[in-house]
């Protein structure tokens, strides 16, 4: 927990955007994983934690908007609780250290909604991403289950992204200790690269690291030698040489902030001709996008640059021809990097996207592009600092996306289809940094992971 007097600015902020009416922050509820007793690790609603601070189950947060008044409401612990878990701390004890100074039971905070309902105060809220947040929402609002996300608050939305999305001191440490987790695992899962072993090893040892660091995973680890699939949680395969072993994993701290680094590495420690042609491409379009990112500076024209990059790579290894220029325009670099560059991060890997995507990446000045790849970019919006974002191109050999392209004559102008048929065994590269804007430019956050070749072959040099 942050000291209280970062939450009470983060209220404040939103009582300046927002002059009326009142926000409802649901926390989570424990979820049962087989069996009612049996839970689910507890992770706390992201929105609740960054105003409110508590990582505690079945809590919820009332900011009134028309009299400045916050609260919380929890059940305390009975005795039946207290001999399974110990002494715990009454509610009004966990509120007071968040700065909250109204509190209640749980049961009443309906009183609460009921009076803001009957004196016609608009209650706001955000858009449920849980079964049981919705259901508890219908409740509490008397509104039908079917209305619950169309009726969540736009304007607290764009409020609550316009406070989140900009990073504090505070914030940025948090995500730099993840990153410095993700060190510890992305070197392990190098140096275990090693032909013979299966891929679920190497991800069981990496996720013990990030639990180790105090935090789980991020998000579920993606580890392949199939890379072409590009988020592949399947880890049955035995690792071989020729083959490159895509790692894509981070971790979060106790304060919920994350980290999401990817590293592609030669399964045996070495790359081969073919490998390393297509690897340096890969980092230089990194490089590339890394460098270009800076305050004012859209980050779908980033997308852009790295893409022109992977386009320009590729003519010279003959995977592609014509004019790069030309390429560009068309999209043709979309059979190999059929995702965006990247996206907002923070408390969520991908910061606030349950408050919609849209919303967070885009704005009234950046539009979603709808054409193939391009649709799939996260982000495109304004980059300001203090924002937190990942740079993540790569190249992938989709055989079933090749066939597709091929049979409808698609950028025959562009793709040399007869050498890339020769690489359909490939799989894929990925090599994502996380990056903090800065007043005049950016900085790649974290102890450096390696990624050039020599760094890479350097690690896996000391195999485990």
């Amino acid at each position: 927990m942050f000291e209280k007097e970062v939450y009470i600015k983060r209220r404040n902020q939103l009582k300046s955007e927002l002059k009326t009416g009142i926000a409802l922050f649901l926390g989570n509820v424990d979820t049962a994983f087989n069996y009612p007793a049996n839970l689910y690790n507890f992770r706390q609603d992201s929105q609740f934690l960054y105003f409110f601070g508590l990582q505690n189950p079945g809590f919820a947060g009332v900011i009134d908007f028309d009299n400045g008044t916050e609260y919380i409401f929890g059940n305390d612990f009975d005795i039946d609780d207290i001999i399974w878990m110990g002494v715990q701390p009454k509610v009004s004890e966990l509120a007071a250290k968040v700065g909250v100074h109204n509190t209640g039971e749980y049961k009443d905070l309906i009183n609460l909604l009921s009076k803001a309902s009957n004196e016609s105060q608009k209650i706001n809220f955000l858009p449920p991403y849980r079964g049981e947040t919705i259901i508890e929402l219908s409740t509490l609002l008397g509104i039908s289950i079917n209305d619950v996300q169309k009726r969540a608050s736009e304007r607290l939305i764009k409020s609550v992204i316009k406070i989140k999305e900009v990073k504090s001191e505070e914030e940025i440490k948090e995500i730099e200790k993840a990153v410095d987790t993700a060190y510890e695992m992305h070197t392990t899962s190098m140096r275990m690269a090693i032909p013979g072993r299966i891929e679920q090893e190497i991800v069981g040892k990496i996720e013990g690291i990030s639990l180790a660091s105090g935090g789980p995973v991020s998000f579920p680890i993606i580890l392949t030698q199939d890379g072409q699939t590009l988020h592949n949680h399947h880890h049955d395969n035995i690792l071989e040489v020729g083959r490159m072993m895509v790692t894509d994993a981070g971790s979060e701290t106790q304060e919920c902030y994350s980290s999401d680094i990817t590293r592609t590495v030669p399964v045996g420690g070495k790359f081969n001709k073919r490998q390393s042609e297509i690897y340096q491409i890969v980092l230089d379009a990194n490089l590339a996008a890394i460098h270009a990112v800076k305050p004012g500076t859209k980050f779908k024209n980033i997308h852009f640059v790295a893409a022109k990059v992977i386009i320009e790579g590729l003519i010279k290894v003959g995977l592609m021809k014509g004019n790069s220029e030309k390429a560009l325009k068309a999209e043709a670099h979309t059979l190999f990097m059929p995702h965006g560059l990247g996206h907002m991060m923070g408390m969520d890997v991908h910061d606030m996207e349950g408050l919609g995507e849209n919303y967070v990446g885009y704005d009234e000045e950046t539009h979603r592009e709808t054409s193939f790849g391009t649709a799939y970019l996260r982000l495109g919006k304004e980059l300001k600092p203090g924002f937190v974002i990942t740079i993540e191109p790569g190249i992938y050999f989709i055989p079933d996306l090749i066939d597709k392209f091929r049979r409808e004559n698609k950028f025959k102008d562009f793709i040399n289809y007869d050498k890339v048929e020769t690489y359909k065994d490939f799989g894929g590269i990925r090599i994502e940094d996380d990056i903090l804007v800065t007043e005049n430019g950016c900085r790649v956050l974290g102890k450096p992971i390696p990624k050039t070749i020599e760094e890479v072959e350097a690690v896996m040099a000391n195999p485990l």
